[in-house]
This record gives C-alpha cells, structure tokens and sequence, in this order.
C-alpha cells in the first residue's frame, strides 16, 4: 500500500487483508494492515477478511480508522475470503465496476488521509470449495477454544489445522480468488481512469501529491513545441496536382508530448520552450491547458513550429515538411533565467531540438546539483549531441531507438553493428523493449573511450 500510494497508484489488489485476531481484545493482537488503512489514502480490493480472524472487530476497527468500506456486489454481506457471506455487512455495496470507480474518485477527492476497502466475494462457481473450507476453519475454531489456545497462538493453531482438514484445497481455492480479485480489480482501475480522464481529477486520484506531509519537487521538460499537420491521399498515388484527401491538425514535439504525458498522469512538470506570437502558438496554448506554460515563451517575428507529412492512402509518408528554426532560439540565456528551478528539480527531460550549448548549460548544473538528466534523442541525426561535448557524463537515462543509439555510439568512437548483423542478430539483444534500450545505451556509454559515467541516482 505504501508503495504503492508513493508511486501513484489509487488502486490496490490483494488476496485478503489482516485484521484483528481472535481474542485480540486481550492480546492486542491487531495486523498493521488496518492501520496503514487509516493511513494511507489508496483504494485496497480483496476478498474480504478470513474468518480464522474476529471479522467484527475488525469491522468496528477499520471503522474508528475512518475507512471506507463496501462490499462489490448486489448486497452488503460482507465476505469472509473463503466464503461469500461472514455474517456481517459493509456500510455500502457497489454493484459495477463504475460504482467502484465513482465511490474511489469521491473518497480520494476529499483530501483524506485514509484508504478504501473493496470486498469482493469468492466467485459462485468456486463457493462449494470455499464453503468446505469454512467449515474446517470454524471445526479449528472449536479446537482452538477447547484446547485452552489463546492469545498470540491461536491463529497458527488455526491455520495448521485447515491445511490438515482440506487436505490443499484451501490452495486451489486461494488461486481462484486472487484470479477474480485480479480481474476485478483491473476493471474498477480501468473505470476510474476513464473517470478521472472526463473530469480532469488526475492530480487528486494520484495520492501522494494530496499529502500534506509530502514535498512534491517537480520535473522540467526543456523541448520543442510542433504544430503537426497530417495530409492523406485518398488514393495510392499522388502527382503533382490537387488531390483528393483529408488534413488533420494535432499537437507535437517532443518535449510537448513527454510535458503533456506527465500532466496527464498527475505531475505538474515546468515546461521550457518557444512559441511565436501567431494563431498557431494561441491554438497550442489553448490545447494545452492542462500544463504548466509558464516558462514558454512567445517570440515576436518568429514562427511556431510547424511539422506536415503527407501520406498515401496506405500510410506510407510520401513527403515531409518541418519549419522548426524556432527550437534554436531555446537558448542557453533564456534558459538560465530557470537556473534555480533546474537546481532543485527531480528530474530535467532534454530533448533532442534544442541547441547544443543549451544541453551544455543543463548538464552543467544539474551535475552540480546531483539532478538526473533524461535526454531523448528526438531523431538520429540530432542523437549526437550530448556526446560532442563532455555533456553526456551528466546523463541518467536515455531512451534511444537503434538508429538513435547507432549515433550515439559512432560519436563515441565505439563500433556499431551495421546491416543485416543488426537485424538478425543484434536487434533482440539490444533492443526489444524500451526499458532494455535504455540499459544497452547506459552500458555503452559506461564502456566509451572517454571514461566512466557517473552513475545516476
């Protein structure tokens, strides 16, 4: 849960949760769960509480806790993991995955520090098996009290005599309910991020930021801002006359687009760029209210960046066209101004259109401040850049495709796989997800004639 809430993640599954054991009246015997519940402001699906624990009590504690529980189903029995009905009841009940959604993005908007219980009873096709082993639970329960166990002895006692009672079933039991757990849980988050994208409460579903006691130190994405223009060709071939098609505008770059997925995702990154002082910049910034724009500046007599590819009916790119010159005017001195944001950022994202001398002053600070610096390449010809100067010893991550990180090594003076060797044999290695192209480049750069890299945080 905790990791959880610190990562951002409103939504949590689970096979069942802790609670207070029996007799734990005197033992004091409570699980941590309960309390990190009261704590921690993340919605928690399981299949209820096992009935080896005080199913009432434990209830009556999540309650003082100030939790909020409901059962997903048509009523409010509240479900004792095994079993579909404990004999208690949940205050609510929600009978879809929406319902969830709507009572998770409601609980969390108030600002509360305490988390979500969602109950899910075992499925009905697998409520004979767990009904079977209900019964052994309760068999051990009687044990337990006329063999004189008590107090922190009872729930090991308890457990021991299940496992001999069901003889593994209480194991195939436990798959299918974290199978349904998992497939229920899966549908309420997909809900509640369909949910927050209509309404526009990412940043109070992402938790952590909702803290009081967190510090929340943003990221600054210093890229490019394009105004893309799609041209398709109704048919296959296009000639040098008036065809037939359609144009559709959207917004780009790539600086944008990582600001923008950033925002979208519940960070408030300041975004450093260039715009003219023209419809298209006023399109933009309308677009793009979600961001923090602040540090984009608008230049008189210049253009906003604009980008038109025109494809055949099939999607194959017959022409491009860029007016990018204004990604030179993010400037080292424009920058500056930013020096001590910059200094005290989580993380600065470069992208590969801005000028060198821009990357050069970035790195320089944030390695003498201990930031982390993302640099994406943006294209392969402007892959090369942190690595013509000494710039490349600041950077933490990078996120190169192969051609990408072909420049980046031919800069560096090591040898690149060329042709059919990289193809065949070299492209699973190095790059089959993003994730592992990162690792390859860093290795690379780690390897390079000119010295270690500093390891990033």
């Amino acid at each position: 849960m905790i990791a959880a809430h610190r990562a951002g993640i409103p939504v949590f599954v689970t096979g069942g949760i802790g609670g207070v054991h029996r007799d734990g009246e005197n033992s004091l015997d409570v699980s941590a769960d309960l309390t990190e519940l009261g704590r921690t402001p993340v919605a928690v699906v399981s299949a209820g509480v096992k009935s080896i624990l005080d199913i009432g009590r434990t209830l009556e504690f999540l309650e003082t806790q100030g939790v909020c529980v409901a059962t997903y189903g048509d009523s409010k029995s509240f479900p004792a993991f095994f079993s579909r009905q404990s004999g208690f009841t949940s205050p609510y009940h929600v009978s879809s995955p929406q319902e969830a959604a709507d009572l998770i993005a409601s609980t969390l908007s108030l600002g509360l520090q305490s988390g979500l219980l969602l109950a899910i009873p075992i499925p009905e096709e697998h409520a004979a098996t767990g009904q079977q082993i209900e019964d052994a639970i309760q068999t051990a329960v009687t044990e337990a009290s006329s063999k004189g166990v008590t107090g922190r002895d009872v729930t090991p006692f308890i457990l021991q005599r299940v496992s001999e009672l069901t003889k593994g079933k209480s194991l195939q039991a436990n798959i299918a309910l974290i199978q349904n757990n998992a497939k229920v849980g899966s549908q309420i988050a997909c809900a509640l991020s369909k949910h927050t994208e209509k309404s526009g409460a990412n940043t109070v579903i992402l938790s952590k930021y909702c803290s009081n006691n967190t510090i929340y130190i943003p990221q600054i994405v210093i890229g490019g801002i394009n105004v893309d223009f799609i041209a398709k060709g109704a048919k296959k071939k296009l000639f040098g006359q008036t065809n037939p098609g359609s144009v559709c505008q959207s917004f780009g770059g790539v600086g944008r687009n990582i600001a923008d997925c950033l925002s979208r995702l519940g960070h408030k990154p300041l975004f450093i760029s260039a715009i003219g002082k023209d419809s298209h910049s006023d399109a933009v910034l309308n677009y793009c209210k979600h961001m923090d724009t602040s540090a984009v500046a608008r230049l008189q007599d210049q253009r906003t960046a604009t980008y038109c590819a025109v494809i055949t009916e099939s999607g194959e790119l017959s022409l491009g066209l860029g007016d990018m010159d204004i990604h030179q005017q993010i400037q080292e001195q424009y920058v500056s101004q930013f020096e001590d944001q910059l200094a005290s950022a989580s993380l600065v994202v470069l992208d590969g259109n801005i000028p060198l001398s821009t990357i050069d002053y970035v790195c320089c600070i944030a390695k003498k401040h201990a930031v982390p610096v993302w640099f994406e390449p943006t294209d392969a010809d402007k892959a090369c850049k942190p690595f013509l100067s000494e710039s490349w010893r600041a950077l933490s991550y990078t996120s190169p495709n192969l051609a990408e990180l072909c420049t980046m090594n031919h800069t560096l003076g090591l040898p690149t796989p060329t042709g059919t060797r990289v193809k065949k044999k070299k492209t699973p290695k190095i790059i089959n997800s993003l994730k592992d192209s990162f690792a390859i480049c860093r290795d690379g750069l780690l390897t390079g004639p000119m010295g270690p890299v500093p390891r990033g945080p």
